[in-house]
């Protein structure tokens, strides 16, 4: 480990998360990579600031509080909490965490607006928008529901359709619904502001290839860049829980405007509360010192095109890079509600160490925006070898001798200052593969050493050695190189395990370990009594944590169901009444789904073999609004049995698939392993 360049001034952010709902396991993807690259450059004695806060603002946050009766204030309190204390949980090194509605927040954004007024970049005209005329309020895109305009497919968002990726107005959504009353929508007008992006078009197109965005993101925005970039609405009608804009009474700021700006509010509130931290020295047009975000790939063009336009427009600095990852996976699938597979932050740490998470996804995580694969066998079995298995093991199998036979006293010199240089050496390029978040080869490069000195250990034979008097102190030498070769591991692991890495410095009777604090190895130093630092991943903690994910779910489809609002004019009507003898004679029954598979031509149907146990049948069902073919094969459903078949344009159907739920994407079936089989018959 050679000494670090000079110091830098950093200032980095993650994505604000939404103040209306918990944080779940895919947020914690980019709060673990953003406080690992923080703590390395940390480690590496620079000045680096990492803030954050709650996205505060929206019409999902006012309708939210409205149903629990009170005051948007009061949810977006008490979800931080929630918030604060789950990241705080995985060991997320915040120096600062806010919230958008914050007075440094309202003066930030003011400004930004009234700069870029004064420079021209902002426009008036008339839209016309969706209107819920009982809620008396403008909808946003996805507060309307409807059957899609391009494919037929019913029980749509009003801004794209999840069925066939067609995008369209709310206002061309067929059949419409307001999915805050249930009533139809009516076409108002209304005047916005919009900001003028196209003002900036080459600013961006330069931007974009400068070498602040990894270049697959470059090459994404080319798709907006090699058209004219539209107007970008700005604004929002009263009622909605935000910002009204100064000089246009009953408008606020879009969300997407001042959460950004959420970034600079939450770096503003530390540096006034701070005796040295300077706002104008980090966020001023030509400033020396760094600033990043980190972000999702799904927003993107928020970040790399409206919010570095913003700040050119507003004369401020923009950032110096952006860094986007991919979506998070649970057993190569997207993360699903159907599935119980949706797992919030809590219900992970409810039962597991957190520290086994921030390790696995480093193991897993690049510079690059591929999805990240949370596949919980992967995850026993990379923990247990590479944290208990090689690194805990290292520091376990050379404690007891020094402590018991040497009363906690390392030798007075290091017996292998070849292979302890060699540990050293390795530092700069893990601390390169750190610097470019290419974590999983860093993580390669730690366990190959780890390798190296279990390796060592074992063909040294320090517990052959202890047995003999006049071959003892070879083996305290062997086990006190093995302790000092455990002190490297930990200190290229500490940004990724800082409990663990606390629990080290500890047992080491060191102070805290920084990059450059290994140069040398502890020699007759006294170490402490060693105390476990991790202990084994058991697979029965990963079924507490999915089983509490499906109790949550099931609960919240409930809650859902119970209020999902319904288009009176509409409704279904109860079909007349029938004698029980009637309804006795459907023979219900439990069946495995064998085969699933898309039909040809059909945008609702999919083509179900349903095994009964000692028959087949073949079933057209209309659940694609909610399952792909691959999340249902192996799981069981009711199916009306004796149901005479239907002859459709697609083929033969031998039955009916039931499933519960209001529709759309929210259908349920059963799980296998609740006691039903194949053929039972549901009585």
């Amino acid at each position: 480990m050679s000494t670090t360049s000079a110091s830098r001034k950093i200032l980095v952010t993650s994505a604000l998360p939404y103040a209306n709902g918990s944080i779940h396991m895919g947020h914690m993807v980019e709060y673990i990579q953003t406080d690992i690259w923080v703590r390395f450059q940390k480690m590496r004695g620079h000045q680096c600031i990492y803030v954050c806060a709650d996205d505060a603002h929206g019409t999902p946050i006012m309708l939210r509080a409205q149903n629990e009766g009170i005051t948007p204030e009061a949810l977006v309190a008490r979800i931080g909490e929630e918030h604060r204390a789950d990241f705080a949980a995985f060991g997320i090194g915040f120096d600062n965490y806010h919230s958008t509605h914050s007075n440094e927040n309202r003066e930030l954004a003011e400004t930004i607006y009234s700069r870029l007024k004064e420079n021209g970049h902002i426009v008036s005209r008339t839209i016309e928008q969706a209107y819920d005329p009982e809620k008396e309020m403008f909808l946003p895109d996805r507060f309307v529901r409807g059957t899609c305009p391009k494919c037929g497919t019913d029980d749509q968002y009003g801004d794209n359709c999840e069925a066939c990726g067609a995008t369209y107005d709310p206002t061309d959504l067929l059949n419409p619904v307001s999915a805050v009353s249930g009533a139809t929508p009516v076409r108002k007008k209304s005047e916005h502001l919009f900001f003028k992006l196209a003002d900036f078009q080459d600013m961006l197109a330069g931007w974009t290839r400068a070498g602040h965005l990894q270049p697959e993101v470059s090459n994404k925005l080319d798709e907006w860049l090699n058209e004219e970039l539209r107007e970008w609405d700005i604004s929002r009608d009263a009622p909605y829980f935000g910002f009204e804009i100064p000089d246009a009474p009953g408008k606020y700021f879009y969300v997407w405007l001042d959460a950004p700006v959420g970034y600079f509010a939450s770096f503003k509130n530390l540096c006034d509360r701070s005796d040295h931290l300077d706002f104008d020295e980090y966020l001023k047009p030509g400033s020396d010192a760094e600033l990043y975000h980190f972000i999702g790939k799904d927003i993107i063009s928020f970040h790399a095109l409206f919010w570095p336009a913003m700040l050119a427009g507003a004369n401020m600095r923009t950032p110096t890079a952006i860094y986007a990852h991919g979506f998070l996976t649970i057993n190569g699938q997207k993360m699903s509600k159907s599935r119980g597979t949706f797992i919030n932050a809590r219900h992970y740490l409810d039962h597991l160490d957190p520290e086994y998470l921030r390790y696995y996804f480093a193991a897993k995580l690049t510079s690059h925006i591929d999805d990240l694969d949370l596949n919980f066998d992967d995850f026993i079995a990379r923990v247990n070898s590479d944290l208990v298995g090689k690194v805990v093991n290292i520091a376990s199998r050379c404690a007891g001798f020094i402590s018991k036979k040497c009363h906690g006293q390392l030798s007075v010199q290091c017996s292998e200052p070849g292979l302890y240089q060699h540990f050293v050496d390795a530092g700069e390029t893990i601390a390169t593969l750190y610097e470019g978040r290419e974590f999983s080869h860093a993580m390669r490069e730690i366990m190959a050493l780890a390798d190296l000195a279990n390796q060592y250990i074992d063909e040294q034979k320090p517990w052959v050695l202890a047995k003999d008097e006049a071959t003892a102190g070879q083996a305290q030498a062997v086990y006190s190189m093995g302790v000092n070769l455990f002190r490297v591991l930990m200190t290229y692991l500490k940004p990724v395990l800082p409990v663990m890495a606390k629990k080290a410095e500890a047992f080491l009777n060191i102070g805290a370990l920084d990059w450059n604090s290994c140069t040398e190895p502890l020699a007759n130093h006294l170490i402490k009594k060693f105390k476990p630092l991790m202990t084994r991943i058991e697979q029965e903690k990963i079924d507490a944590v999915l089983a509490d994910a499906q109790k949550t779910l099931a609960a919240g489809a409930a809650n859902k169901s119970a209020s999902k609002p319904q288009k009176s004019t509409n409704m279904d009507p109860i079909a007349d009444t029938i004698q029980y003898d009637d309804f006795a004679k459907i023979d219900l029954r439990i069946a495995r789904i064998a085969k699933a598979e898309h039909v040809e031509g059909a945008d609702k149907l999919l083509q179900l073999t349903l095994d009964l146990g000692d028959e087949t049948r073949n079933v057209f069902a209309g659940i694609k609004s909610a399952y792909a073919p691959e999340d249902l094969e192996g799981k069981l459903t009711v199916m009306v049995a004796n149901l005479a078949p239907r002859k459709m344009r697609f083929g033969l159907s031998e039955g009916m698939v039931l499933a519960a739920g209001p529709g759309g994407k929210d259908l349920w079936i059963l799980e296998p392993g609740e006691g039903a089989q194949p053929g039972m018959r549901v009585k």
